[in-house]
């Protein structure tokens, strides 16, 4: 079972330009008057590694791409790997064991943050093995309570208690807290230090603004981690038998670029924009409701299938042909006059 988000036996691919947290402004700028030192080890390798041909045997394409993803480690911050807020699947602490059982089952997580009231109020996270040496103990400890003898059952789960609540079970771990600002390897380093492979995310006001998992890291070397139980990710952009596209919120505007050959990119406040979702509330001014109908540039219409009062899911893209309705209303500005008008 993963960590928490996994990915598996697909070719390592370096960290795109997008990825990749620019230099600020004022950075560059000292950089270009000399005032700023310049990593020189790491450059030139970086410049070694970009002129060097695919055709060189020295390294293979994965080794490569691994190198580049090593050497760009250090400018990637917390917030660049983290899960949303809105994307975490967590667990309150007043869950009875055989909710968190099924949720285990159904979240395809090793580990889940617990919470009290809200997720601004974490209480640590409970760990699968953890749950399960709990569910084991019980059990043989039940089946004991007649004695040692060659006649004692075996260990019975029907024994155990499930109503029993999580904060009652005593089985929660500490969690790390970090800023959003925090540098990625900086995070690494110290999750190895305290064996402690998960971490949240918190904002200024110290509440919940995401979750990093090591694996989450470890993933932006190694690139995309999957074990077993991963099951492949759906086509985020897809289109439907009437024509129009359904689109989920997450799916960058490269894809939908892609898929409908319409150019997003070059629209206002679009540099700053990774998902369509995140397009769509700016474009609106908003969090749009469902059913609601937002009028986009190029002839595209967006239909809001799915959301919450936090964020956008899923859309309907209704992709007009502009040229079309051009030519109809040339065609009819352009009507000859009757012959009787004419004569008048």
């Amino acid at each position: 079972m993963n960590e928490d988000r996994s990915r598996n036996d697909r070719p390592v691919r370096p960290l795109s330009d997008d990825e990749i947290p620019r230099e600020h402004w004022y950075e560059r700028v000292l950089t270009r008057l000399g005032l700023k030192p310049r990593d020189s080890i790491r450059h030139d390798l970086e410049d070694a590694l970009e002129e060097t041909s695919v055709e060189d045997t020295d390294f293979s394409p994965q080794e490569r791409a691994m190198l580049k993803n090593v050497l760009s480690f250090h400018r990637i911050r917390v917030e660049d790997v983290m899960v949303p807020r809105a994307d975490i699947v967590a667990v309150a602490a007043d869950t009875n064991l055989g909710e968190l059982l099924n949720l285990f089952r159904t979240a395809g997580h090793s580990r889940l943050p617990v919470y009290g009231e809200t997720l601004d109020d974490p209480k640590g996270m409970v760990h699968i093995r953890d749950f399960l040496d709990f569910i084991a103990m019980r059990a043989d400890s039940g089946a004991s309570e007649g004695g040692a003898s060659d006649d004692t059952p075996p260990p019975s789960l029907g024994q155990i208690d499930l109503s029993m609540t999580l904060a009652e079970a005593n089985i929660l771990r500490p969690v790390l807290f970090v800023p959003r600002s925090m540098p990625a390897i900086d995070l690494l380093v110290r999750m190895q230090a305290t064996r402690t492979h998960m971490a949240l995310v918190i904002d200024e006001y110290g509440g919940t603004d995401g979750l990093v998992s090591i694996e989450d890291l470890v993933e932006m070397v190694v690139g995309d981690i999957e074990d077993e139980h991963d099951e492949d990710e759906e086509v985020t952009v897809t289109k439907a038998a009437d024509g129009t596209y359904i689109a989920d919120a997450r799916a960058s505007l490269e894809e939908v670029t892609e898929t409908l050959g319409v150019d997003l990119s070059d629209e206002d406040g679009a540099e700053d924009i990774d998902t369509i979702g995140g397009f769509i509330v700016t474009l609106a001014g908003r969090v749009p409701s469902r059913s609601e109908v937002i009028e986009g540039p190029k002839g595209l219409e967006f239909e809001v299938l799915d959301a919450d009062p936090r964020r956008v899911k899923r859309l309907r893209i209704l992709q007009r042909t502009v040229s079309t309705e051009v030519e109809v209303e040339t065609s009819v500005s352009v009507t000859p006059r009757p012959e009787s008008a004419a004569a008048e």
